[in-house]
């Protein structure tokens, strides 16, 4: 076991088809299975997938997971309004709400959850590549819930991208430490 985070975390990824909902959560499935882990990942999306919603739960366990089916969460990373107003309820006591700042306008209000935005499509766009908005959600979850390493990402996302892309894997890991730079610099500002 490489990461001593956890034994078992439960995560929905949720918002518009075409933000890199899915290759998130399935990036981080594959990682947990470089690490050994016991690993779930369920995709859901509408039928006109680019521009309708896409969630995916993405399980991670130490030990064999009893069910993918599941209605409460660990953590939720949210790309867009009407996924924070469908699944900010169903995070449980003492979870983690991680979501896009520039596209939510209306982050949940609960007072029993950690509630985190970053400024993840911004930061793409000045990385110049719009597409790895969500490896920069990723970098600053990770940060947050270390439950696998980077260098699994990176392994993960091989497997992940077709083998023409991957020349952007320098991008994508330079998008993932941007995004834990930017959590840890939430954090110094509130200290």
């Amino acid at each position: 076991m490489s990461s001593n985070y956890k034994q078992l975390e439960e995560l929905i990824v949720a918002g518009f088809g075409g933000q890199g909902v899915l290759s998130l959560g399935m990036t981080l499935a594959y990682a947990g299975m470089v690490e050994g882990k016991e690993i779930s990942w369920m995709p859901s999306y509408g039928p006109e997938m680019r521009g309708g919603t896409a969630n995916c739960i993405t399980i991670i366990a130490d030990n064999k997971i009893s069910s993918p089916i599941i209605s409460l969460f660990d953590s939720a990373i949210v790309l867009n309004q009407p996924s924070m107003d469908k699944f900010a309820p169903r995070i449980k006591p003492g979870g983690l709400l991680l979501y896009e700042s520039g596209n939510i306008f209306k982050p949940s209000t609960r007072t029993d959850i950690d509630i985190i935005g970053i400024p993840a499509s911004t930061e793409a766009l000045l990385m110049k590549n719009a597409k790895i908005m969500n490896m920069i959600i990723l970098g600053a979850y990770l940060q947050l819930k270390p439950v696998v390493k980077i260098a699994s990402i990176l392994e993960a996302l091989k497997k992940v991208l077709p083998e023409k892309y991957h020349g952007l894997l320098p991008i994508n890991q330079q998008a993932l430490e941007k995004g834990a730079m930017l959590v840890q610099q939430l954090k110094e500002a509130v200290l």
